[in-house]
């Protein structure tokens, strides 16, 4: 095992991003969560990168990634580098994959969803519905070796990492404060590589985020409980840990999260207008107050006030 770095920023300062997947155009949680990450780049006199999450290739739509640059343009929510797109990138996160086999911290892992769902329930433990369940271990091995590469890369088993006994993750959000999780009670070894060949969002956002030195991710709350596996991981590849801030979410009429899978509708930004009014709306919700409404005002004018406004502190007041 690595020994672990304190979190430090590069040499060149703030960068944060903004990294959707393009299953759809941009909603009104995902302009909230665009809008944040922007704000606080720009208050902290950084730079914002966009980086479109597009591993997942039968959940993403031809054309999507296009329209919420588009989306993003239109709205004056520019970024500062050249956009990047992780199905670009898979030999970065092979490379990873090896580094944590040579490390003997993962193993392979035949086991369906419902047969960890069944494997659960013979203990007694029922899974709250859209709740992720905890691992049980019934792929994992009383010795972890080094896989060879065949084996590694087989397409018939998903790749989970080992984790030690009582792994307990603090971390200080910028703006909910201190969090703590038990990754072995409440996630239990995770999955990087799936059995269909894909890899997971944690090894994926953890790879990029090193690769594009990103020292502060701003994104919604939804994305808390993710939190720790990502130091975790950023941990045994010897990374750097970026500073997090978490956004409140929008809500639909059901108090249930936006989002593609629950039919959000997608924002108006046909015009500057219209592009100008989702701006507003998504301020509010940020905690932005009293900045400009009138009907002269341009959108570079409100986003000038509102990176002005920008507090941390207000988010969840």
């Amino acid at each position: 095992m690595p020994n672990f770095k304190n979190p430090s920023p590069p040499a060149d300062g703030y960068r944060g991003r903004f990294a959707p997947s393009p299953t759809g155009p941009l909603h009104a949680g995902s302009l909230v969560a665009a809008l944040g990450s922007w704000l606080d780049a720009r208050k902290n006199h950084g730079k914002w990168l966009l980086r479109m999450e597009d591993l997942d290739a039968p959940r993403c739509i031809p054309g999507a990634d296009q329209e919420i640059m588009r989306q993003l343009l239109t709205c004056g929510l520019k970024w500062d580098e050249e956009p990047t797109w992780q199905s670009k990138h898979q030999e970065r996160y092979k490379k990873a994959l090896k580094r944590l086999n040579k490390l003997k911290i993962i193993y392979p892992c035949t086991c369906s969803r419902q047969g960890i769902a069944n494997a659960l329930e013979a203990r007694g433990v029922i899974t709250p519905c859209n709740q992720e369940m905890v691992y049980p271990g019934t792929c994992r091995p009383d010795q972890i070796g080094t896989y060879d590469e065949e084996g590694r890369s087989s397409s018939e088993v998903a790749w989970r990492i080992a984790l030690p006994p009582e792994l307990t993750i603090h971390f200080e959000d910028l703006a909910l404060g201190k969090q703590i999780q038990d990754l072995n009670r409440e996630v239990g070894d995770f999955a990087l590589h799936r059995r269909d060949g894909i890899f997971t969002y944690q090894l994926a956002v953890v790879v990029d985020d090193a690769e594009q030195g990103i020292t502060h991710i701003v994104r919604g709350a939804d994305l808390l409980d993710n939190t720790a596996r990502q130091i975790y991981l950023q941990r045994v590849l010897d990374y750097e840990t970026p500073s997090y801030l978490h956004l409140p979410l929008v809500l639909d009429e059901h108090g249930e999260k936006l989002s593609k899978q629950t039919l959000a509708s997608a924002i108006h930004t046909e015009n500057p207008q219209q592009a100008l009014q989702e701006l507003r709306k998504a301020g509010r919700h940020l905690g932005l107050r009293d900045l400009p409404d009138g009907k002269e005002t341009s959108i570079a004018e409100w986003l000038l006030a509102a990176t002005q406004a920008w507090d941390r502190k207000i988010i969840f007041s």
